[in-house]
């Protein structure tokens, strides 16, 4: 028999969606194969048949109802895009991946793609990046104040442009000029300072005093070199790095450090996260829904946006002829009528499920908690105080 049939119409026929959907995508799914009978019973009946006839055959049920399943898999794959398409980004195979709704569990944070994002940040501050960093000197002379660094300072990489990072041209450790009468005379800490062991610190000293004394001690040795002073320094521009003072060989020897990325390097290092992989909305690789995977609330509403869709449908087809000639006059066709109910209907049905959807979303379930938690102080604000007497 013919997929056109009205299987409608005889209830002994089983005629199912097998092969007469638009584009099969249920097809296999025996579960959408033997309701597809059902729902057309429902929606044929639903708009009055057999009382009055239906301008199309099964096969528009049908494909009705696939187009049912597939709005429905659009609003629920766009709501667990919405609240898990960044733990994606960057990591699931776009190409290979198959991420059925009904049966994938989301991916639960783990910083991965976040850090992989940062380091080009990190880069900037010398704590990470992926191109590499290189160390220079320079070697001072006493007639000299300002160097530059791309032409007179010895590197272990030369490039077309250094990017300074760090110049090292600090001072002695202000530890260093602490005077701890409880770790010996003025006379045996300058010993230990010739000696190079003043940076260590009197290991009795946190038994004596505070932590933070030995911090504002410092604090004020720094500051007062930085005043009163020719504190260590530098300034540079354009690379051309000037020295003042010049540092005392004794302390930092005859050499100043620093560190550099080469320009070319930086810009030609391409960071590739998301070839091949999740990088926005149109890429997840999330299915269309399986029909048995659907609960009975989701296929309630899949029946019930059939109905709207195949009445919209109706009445696009009973608006052709506003009316039809009888023998003794005319009959006045719903079209119109039922080209808008079907209308209002899908769209009343859309709105439902987009505000469901919004309502267990990851930022809704956050701000309930949040109104839950103002909630429990308020409540626990008001309860009396207890009183102690001791």
């Amino acid at each position: 028999m013919p997929k056109s049939q009205y299987i409608y119409s005889d209830p002994t026929i089983a005629t199912s969606a097998n092969g007469d959907t638009p584009y099969g995508l249920y097809d296999n799914d025996a579960s959408f194969v033997s309701e597809s009978i059902d729902v057309a019973k429902y929606v044929s009946r639903k708009l009055g048949h057999p009382v009055m006839q239906l301008e199309f055959n099964s096969s528009s049920i049908y494909a009705c109802f696939e187009e049912s399943i597939s709005d429905y898999s659009q609003y629920i794959n766009n709501y667990n895009m919405k609240n898990w398409l960044w733990d994606h980004y960057g990591t699931t195979d776009r190409i290979s991946g198959s991420m059925s709704t009904g049966s994938h569990e989301p991916m639960h944070p783990r910083l991965g793609m976040a850090f992989a994002l940062s380091e080009q940040y990190g880069e900037a501050v010398g704590v990470g990046g992926s191109t590499d960093m290189y160390s220079g000197s320079i070697t001072l002379s006493s007639s000299r104040q300002v160097y530059d660094l791309e032409n007179d300072a010895s590197l272990e990489k030369t490039g077309d442009r250094l990017e300074i990072q760090r110049v090292f041209n600090y001072g002695p450790a202000a530890i260093t000029r602490f005077y701890d009468p409880f770790a010996g005379s003025f006379d045996q800490r300058r010993m230990l300072d010739d000696m190079g062991m003043g940076n260590v610190s009197p290991s009795v000293s946190f038994i004596m005093r505070p932590l933070h004394q030995d911090i504002s001690r410092a604090n004020a040795i720094e500051t007062n070199d930085r005043i009163r002073k020719s504190a260590y320094s530098f300034e540079l521009i354009n690379n051309k790095l000037r020295i003042f003072p010049r540092p005392d060989t004794g302390d930092v020897g005859d050499k100043v450090w620093f560190q550099y990325y080469i320009r070319s390097e930086k810009t030609a290092n391409t960071e590739t996260h998301t070839v091949n992989k999740v990088s926005d909305p149109s890429n997840v690789p999330y299915k269309f829904i399986t029909y048995s995977e659907i609960n009975a609330a989701g296929r309630q509403w899949i029946r019930k946006m059939t109905l709207a869709l195949a009445k919209e449908l109706l009445g696009i087809i009973r608006s052709k002829y506003a009316s039809m000639p009888l023998p003794n006059g005319e009959v006045s066709l719903d079209g119109e009528g039922l080209k808008a109910e079907g209308r209002e209907e899908k769209a009343n049905l859309l709105e439902e499920l987009k505000e469901f959807l919004d309502s267990v979303s990851l930022s809704e379930r956050a701000r309930l908690e949040q109104e839950q938690a103002e909630s429990q102080q308020s409540v626990l604000s008001k309860a009396p105080l207890g009183i102690y007497i001791g």
